[in-house]
């Protein structure tokens, strides 16, 4: 019965949204075959990381996203206990009317193989953690390859985020535009997995006039769009590739959803995420990028709180 709920939700979404353009099938797809056994949960550095770069190269390719310096690989090193270890950002992006730039982001590593609780070797597949953000930025760049949009659009799959953001920062340091041109940064971490329909925005207490956007388009999306966890106890600034371009005084918003039993244990595999959840939620950021895409301003905030 659960399943026949969540296909008639999924139906229910895809009719509802349907001029949005989402491909559900390729999305599910992308985040079932990033969550794989055989990509050995992505680790930085690894053969299965490896193959998760050639599967993501190759979407972008087929989506048609223009590649900087005719290269979407990226190279970056960092150092990992006592072993310099290599990690490659994966980035191309849609030109728009506006030479300034959205960047959207979401990390393709993940844990690799481990211990588990038991202390055996198991493949952490990180099907939420972050094949989901994955597959979102892809199904985003399909959209506005079909739909130019006015702000130009880099699209980054970035590595080393499971080892303090290695490849956010790598990027910021030798960034493909200058970062003055860098308007804002739209990062997606985990956003399959929520048995609340609840989908947060974290951002809008550092910037408050970003709040406007996620509030335009709030009522009409089927997830719960909320802001919040970016500030005090419960704050998510630093958790993720977002944190790289807040230090550089560049506005963020990022989605995700709360932690559930599964984050970074070996059960974060495809079966286990909320389909219906997955795909609306895809609409909903979509939606607010669409709405920040027409309507965000091309000057810098002024009124940002101080980090």
């Amino acid at each position: 019965m659960k399943w026949l709920y969540y296909s008639i939700c999924l139906l229910l979404s895809m009719s509802a949204v349907a001029q949005s353009a989402i491909d559900s099938s390729q999305l599910m797809k992308d985040i079932r075959t990033l969550s794989d056994d055989k990509f050995e949960g992505r680790k930085v550095g690894t053969p299965g990381n490896r193959m998760a770069q050639f599967y993501i190269i190759d979407r972008f390719k087929k989506i048609g996203l223009t590649p900087y310096h005719n290269t979407y690989e990226y190279p970056f090193y960092f150092q990992g206990g006592d072993k310099r270890i290599m990690g490659t950002n994966l980035y191309g992006y849609i030109p728009g009317k506006l030479s300034t730039v959205i960047v959207i982001s979401a990390h393709y590593d993940h844990l690799g193989i481990k211990p588990n609780a038991n202390g055996q070797d198991s493949i952490f597949n990180g099907a939420d953690d972050n094949a989901s953000g994955v597959g979102g930025l892809l199904a985003l760049a399909t959209y506005f390859k079909q739909h130019p949009p006015r702000y130009t659009l880099i699209f980054a799959a970035l590595d080393g985020e499971e080892e303090g953001l290695q490849g956010a920062k790598a990027f910021v340091q030798q960034p493909p535009v200058p970062l003055t041109q860098i308007r804002m940064n739209v990062n997606m971490d985990m956003i399959a997995h929520n048995d609340k329909n609840e989908l947060y925005a974290c951002g809008t207490y550092q910037f408050p006039d970003l709040k406007k956007y996620i509030d335009a388009v709030a009522n009409g999306v089927t997830v719960k769009l909320l802001t919040g966890h970016d500030s005090g106890i419960e704050d998510w600034t630093k958790q993720s590739d977002q944190y790289a371009f807040y230090a550089q005084q560049i506005p963020f918003l990022y989605f995700g959803v709360e932690d559930h039993p599964d984050y970074h244990h070996i059960t974060d595999k495809y079966a286990r995420i909320n389909h219906s959840f997955y795909y609306r939620s895809v609409q909903a950021i979509l939606a607010v990028v669409k709405q920040l895409d027409n309507d965000l301003p091309e000057n810098k905030y002024s009124n940002a709180r101080k980090m």
